[in-house]
């Protein structure tokens, strides 16, 4: 076992394990509950002996961060530097990997203690967060606004009404179809008629700007010949070509994605990284872009027995290369990683829909990503970053919209989308304008935090397990605890005005001013513009 695995440079990672397959067998305690490793899968846990469930994480993160780990309230764990199957059946507890040892023990006697050791043992945080602006302010990408249809005159519009609308300035990420092509990192000169000038504008509004990225080349432009022919693309495994350029044995791979089939960089070689991060730095010099989000890079991509620059390797190491490329931008945003608890890496849950059954996995979801070990975590966008649910102005639901934008005020990180001036009434906008102002106002709490994590890899949010970890509160979904002394307990469900929540003992003040002591179940009225959240007095 290589327990100091993220410290042997990005491009030799998954080359050390034993190629022997392992296999453990544990049988799930009385009142045990256990977490694992698939964020986006965070609303079926605990699981526990009643449990029948199955996940191999062997190319497939399911769209998310992924880890091989399991945890235990009882202070068991399970990990391996290798992708893991585990099968929960009612009772029985079986993990496999196709190679690579499997380490399990018990340390303490409950999920705190035992998380404390996992991540100091195999994910210690490495003193570094990513871009402040990131915590202390919300974040607006024009997706939802925008879609495909990334220009800048809307771009500056979009801006300019964020502004206008009373919300604070802070991190605008313009998303997909800015750049010529896939793989050509270059501003459209059709939608773009002054890049650098309209940067130069975001700028003097006070905002630091992302372009949206991603590993794909598109399979018929100019940078994909030279790539290929460079030896830079992953390939097919395949013996013969018919292409005259090549000079390898093998094809570039064409890599069925969402946005249809394209050639991939094979970032296991160094070469490629070398060139991805010129055409990267070129942005950050000449137009003076901030940062990046790096979108794809999910194992699914590289299931297909292709070949790389590096062999032996397994799919998800790949994913682990493209997420590690982003520790090169402090600016960053990672929907899929491998591996990277407790590096500086700004970590999204996956797109949502614009449904209630959606918005109640958000806290669920973003709690698994904690107990995983990833602290700078942002819940999806506002309302659901599902573009398709919005094609169709009908169904949108301003109380989800209301109740989505609650849930993010308190979370690490708030990211707006669609326009809440634009589809909401007056009265809902401004509570959606209030939440923005509420994260700007902890904003520098959150902060705090996100340091202190880079310090202990504790995360900025917790489950109550986590929190209070022997007061029988593992199967608590729709509350969290934002560091150790905040309960939020939003509202996850539509037309409800009123709920349950559950305080431990101690006194504590609600958002409204009343104090109640703890150690019982208190009900209280949530009118659609209440957010409840209680703050444990000292």
């Amino acid at each position: 076992m290589n327990k100091g695995f993220k410290t042997c440079g990005a491009i030799l990672l998954g080359v050390f394990f034993s190629a022997a397959a392992d296999q453990l067998e544990w049988n799930i305690l009385d009142g045990e509950y256990w977490w694992a490793g698939l964020s986006s899968r965070g609303y079926q846990t605990p699981y526990d002996a009643t449990s029948k469930a199955t996940h191999d994480l062997w190319g497939d993160n399911k769209g998310n961060q992924a880890q091989p780990l399991l945890l235990s309230s009882k202070g068991r764990y399970i990990w391996s530097e290798q992708p893991i199957k585990y099968v929960f059946n009612q009772g029985t507890l079986t993990v496999t990997t196709r190679e690579g040892k499997i380490d399990a023990g018990k340390e303490g006697a409950n999920l705190r203690d035992v998380f404390e050791y996992v991540s100091k043992t195999y994910f210690p945080s490495d003193g570094n967060i990513p871009d402040e602006l990131l915590f202390t302010h919300p974040q607006y990408n024009t997706w939802i606004e925008l879609m495909y249809d990334q220009n800048e005159e809307d771009i500056l519009a979009y801006a300019q009404a964020i502004i206008d609308q009373g919300y604070p300035p802070g991190v605008l990420m313009i998303d997909d179809n800015w750049q010529e092509d896939y793989g050509t990192w270059e501003f459209s000169p059709r939608r773009f008629q002054d890049p650098k000038g309209m940067i130069d504008k975001l700028h003097a509004m006070g905002f630091k700007v992302m372009m949206w990225m991603c590993p794909f080349v598109s399979a018929d432009s100019a940078d994909f010949r030279q790539l290929a022919q460079e030896g830079l693309l992953i390939l097919d495994p395949q013996k013969t070509q018919n292409i005259l350029w090549a000079n390898t044995k093998n094809k570039a791979a064409v890599i069925r994605w969402w946005n249809g089939a394209s050639a991939c960089l094979d970032l296991s070689n160094p070469k490629a990284q070398a060139w991805f991060k010129e055409e990267l730095d070129y942005l950050v010099e000449e137009y003076g872009v901030d940062g990046f989000k790096f979108d794809a890079g999910d194992a699914r991509f590289y299931t297909e027995g292709v070949v790389s620059w590096q062999q032996d390797i397994t799919p998800n190491d790949h994913t682990q290369f493209f997420a590690e490329f982003g520790l090169n931008y402090p600016l960053n945003e990672y929907r899929a990683s491998w591996k990277m608890a407790g590096l500086p890496l700004a970590q999204r849950l996956r797109d949502k829909g614009h449904r209630w059954e959606d918005l109640a996995k958000l806290i669920p979801d973003q709690m698994s990503q904690s107990v995983m070990g990833y602290a700078y975590t942002c819940p999806d966008m506002i309302g659901g970053g599902e573009y398709r649910s919005f094609l169709n102005g009908d169904v949108i639901d301003e109380e989800l919209i209301v109740r989505s934008a609650q849930i993010h005020a308190l979370m690490p990180m708030m990211q707006f989308s669609v326009a809440p001036w634009r589809i909401l009434s007056k009265e809902n906008q401004q509570i959606c304008l209030q939440m923005a102002h509420l994260h700007l106002q902890m904003g520098d709490y959150i902060l705090q935090l996100a340091r202190e994590a880079s310090q202990t890899g504790e995360p900025i949010v917790k489950p109550m397990a986590l929190a209070f970890p022997d007061d029988g509160y593992e199967t608590i979904n729709d509350q969290f605890v934002l560091g150790d002394n905040i309960i939020v307990a939003p509202v996850v469900e539509k037309g409800v005005r009123s709920r349950e929540v559950i305080l431990p003992k101690g006194n504590w003040t609600a958002d409204d001013g009343q104090v109640y002591t703890g150690g019982k179940t208190i009900q209280i009225r949530v009118p659609l513009d209440r957010l409840p959240y209680f703050t444990l007095s000292p």
